[in-house]
């Protein structure tokens, strides 16, 4: 089995964070989850995916975070990627937000530097002055925005959000949907964010969303028009 592989951005002067070229990978027993998968993120925003169960979704992301190795293809990726999964009690360890957070920190800071890094972290997603909030008392919402901060915290710049607001109501999804926008698009250092979804109407928000299906991903396209496209489709399911 292949290993991807990691160039530096002076070895790739023409790219601008990620980019998969025939990538393929299988399961053991012979299912195949990505089938020379091809596609590139042109730089920082927030790009969207959407496609069916079983269409290589969750798959990818784990390749791009190194949890798993290529079969087949290269990756190659200059960005920092923190994954973020559908529920946040499944990477929310500690008890207190402050807590935490420090798990995400890399480790040569100074006890100042860790202080003000969660701070800032916290402030950026909406939960300022929450250090000491035991992380049982807070919404489903603000789980999500805590995680969101603990990739804030340990400085990727390229978030993998797995259906992120799948089991969050309405209100709370638009604010995961606002902040994981306003980083992406803000003047100073604006991160890349990929983000699954099952939500038509979120790929509006986006700035490409491509479809995938059968282990391979479509080329980018606008969001209101391919969220449009699939509505339309007598066959698709959400």
């Amino acid at each position: 089995m292949g290993l991807s592989r990691v160039r530096s951005k002076n070895q790739i002067s023409d790219f601008c964070g990620l980019s998969l070229k025939k990538v393929s990978f299988s399961w053991p027993g012979g299912v195949k989850a990505l089938n020379q998968c091809t596609f590139s993120i042109p730089g920082p925003g927030l790009w969207m995916l959407v496609g069916s169960n079983g269409s290589g979704k969750s798959t990818l992301f784990r390749l791009i975070a190194g949890m798993l190795a290529v079969e087949s293809g290269e990756i190659d990726c200059t960005l920092q990627p923190a994954l973020m999964f559908q529920n946040p009690d499944h990477q929310l360890l500690l008890p207190t937000c402050g807590s935490d957070l420090r798990l995400s920190l890399p480790r040569n800071l100074t006890q100042h530097e860790s202080s003000k890094r969660i701070r800032l972290a916290l402030e950026q997603v909406g939960l300022a002055g929450m250090e000491l909030r035991p992380i049982h008392t807070l919404s489903g919402g603000q789980k999500q925005r805590l995680a969101l901060a603990g990739a804030l915290a340990s400085e990727a710049n390229l978030l993998l959000l797995d259906e992120p607001t799948a089991l969050l109501d309405p209100s709370s999804q638009k604010n995961v949907l606002g902040i994981v926008q306003r980083l992406c698009r803000r003047s100073k250092d604006p991160i890349t964010a990929i983000w699954i979804t099952h939500r038509l109407e979120e790929l509006q928000y986006s700035d490409g969303a491509a479809r995938m299906e059968g282990g391979k991903v479509s080329s980018w396209s606008d969001g209101k028009r391919l969220s449009k496209d699939l509505k339309s489709l007598a066959s698709w399911r959400v």
